[in-house]
């Protein structure tokens, strides 16, 4: 008796085109470069200091760190209790002002300072996994990439476009089935959708865009 294997039926490109477009239509979708700029290092240190953390806390705390240190060499001159002071009240902060300086020192000493362009690289370094290395290789550098978040595992989830229970799993299915125009442009579109409209738990379906096209996979309860 053959065992019986799950299949998966994804969506074409036009449907993944006419989504992501019509949520690109409705928010700011670079406003992570516009806060942050376009420095690897700063892009970096930004989303360190970004996880598990609102953006209303994390940009002003990345504002005043780097008013204080801008590169990895000056980062290392601030002492750790410096570091944390600047950036609380981020989430874990005492950690990641550890990290921080630690990754200062390792690109120091093994990239002279600079920010290595290679995920492979990136994810060698404390406190950075894909979803970081992902976001500093393609708004960083401009390479194409596709940075997965709990928003962006969720929703393409919900809309059926695969199905996968973590969001490295998602990445590897997106990198075969998403377009590559919106490689580097569906993380920020699906955060915003998903700070706004797609919520973890009733999500408002009755003002959301693309209503036709989701078919609310495991939804039990919207508004």
């Amino acid at each position: 008796m053959k065992r019986s294997t799950k299949t998966t039926t994804f969506p074409s490109a036009a449907v993944m085109n006419r989504v992501l477009r019509r949520l690109g239509r409705r928010y700011e979708i670079d406003r992570f470069v516009k806060r942050n700029g376009s420095s690897p290092f700063r892009i970096l240190i930004g989303c360190v200091l970004s996880l598990r953390t609102k953006d209303e806390v994390s940009y002003p705390a990345t504002d005043r760190l780097f008013a204080r240190a801008a590169t990895p060499r000056e980062m290392l001159r601030l002492r750790t209790p410096t570091v944390s002071r600047l950036i609380y009240p981020v989430g874990f902060y005492r950690r990641k002002a550890e990290q921080i300086r630690e990754i200062s020192r390792r690109l120091i000493d093994e990239w002279d300072g600079s920010v290595p362009a290679d995920l492979d690289a990136l994810l060698t370094l404390p406190g950075v996994g894909r979803k970081t290395a992902n976001l500093v290789v393609t708004l960083g550098f401009g390479k194409p990439g596709i940075c997965v978040d709990t928003h962006v595992h969720r929703i393409t989830n919900r809309l059926g476009w695969l199905d996968t229970r973590h969001p490295d799993e998602t990445e590897q299915v997106l990198r075969r089935i998403l377009p590559r125009r919106h490689w580097i442009t569906i993380n920020e579109t699906l955060v915003r959708h998903g700070q706004r409209i797609c919520k973890p738990i009733s999500p408002i379906c009755t003002n959301c865009p693309i209503f036709k096209d989701c078919p609310r996979k495991a939804v039990q309860r919207s508004r």
